[in-house]
């Protein structure tokens, strides 16, 4: 135990639902967690009382727990992710609450992310929006050494910028329309910034935002919650970039 831990009680608020039923909110006890805990420990304790109970356990998604794969995907205390900007779930740890709180813990709300059960809900929508478009298929030949291609660092850095995604959804979370914008734009805009991504660049924005709304997303409408959500900081200007390159595809498609 390091001198600085601290334990904490607290009331949790949790949404439990069962796929193509009405879900319902349960009220827990988290009793003496540790602030050194994350918050994924922290539902891990809680599901550890409620099976010694005979109880079912609260579904929550997770894999790497390092801020990686995007999978802790909550809306605590109506923030997606929480209160800390620029990061995870699996990356919140217990020390930014205060002992007596009371939390309130919820799925993505989106059509196009149904619940699956309880606090885990289906993104397959997002794969199918890359499966779209987020590739490139021009050929580009075998691949060449690092240097033989050049690049100038403010288009590398603003492509690796855009990479930085994790597809988590927290920008869809967020949005007042359930928009998929930003994580459209940032997947197309990593391969725009690079030559062998430029060539299919505006149908590849036309697909993407095609496909996106035939998952159900909505539109986006500039509010830029998203870009206030994310857990990687992607920047609004990805969605402006894409928005540009789909309105040029729109205007030279031939229906």
């Amino acid at each position: 135990m390091s001198s600085a831990e601290k334990f904490l009680n607290l009331t949790l608020h949790v949404w439990r639902q069962k796929r193509g039923q009405e879900g319902h909110f349960e009220t827990y006890p988290a009793k003496k967690i540790s602030t050194d805990q994350s918050f994924l420990e922290m539902l891990d304790v809680v599901n550890e009382g409620l099976i010694a109970a005979g109880k079912d356990p609260i579904a929550f998604d997770h894999d790497c727990r390092e801020g990686i794969c995007g999978m802790c995907s909550l809306m605590i205390n109506g923030e997606a992710h929480g209160p800390e900007q620029g990061t995870t779930t699996c990356q919140l740890h217990m020390r930014h609450f205060h002992d007596g709180d009371e939390i309130v813990i919820e799925p993505w709300r989106a059509k196009a992310f149904p619940v699956i059960r309880d606090l885990v809900v289906d993104r397959s929508s997002f794969d199918r929006i890359q499966q779209a478009g987020g590739y490139v298929s021009v050929n580009a030949g075998g691949a060449p050494d690092a240097n033989a291609v050049p690049i100038s660092k403010k288009e590398a850095d603003l492509a690796m910028d855009a990479a930085a995604c994790i597809g988590c959804g927290a920008c869809v979370a967020a949005c007042p329309n359930a928009s998929a914008m930003l994580f459209i734009g940032a997947k197309a805009s990593q391969f725009r910034h690079l030559p062998q991504g430029k060539p299919e660049a505006k149908q590849r924005a036309l697909n993407m935002i095609t496909r996106a709304d035939k998952e159900g997303f909505g539109s986006c409408r500039n509010h830029f919650e998203c870009e206030a959500a994310c857990p990687k900081e992607i920047p609004r200007r990805v969605m402006a970039e894409t928005f540009r390159d789909f309105t040029a595809a729109a205007l030279l498609r031939e229906d």
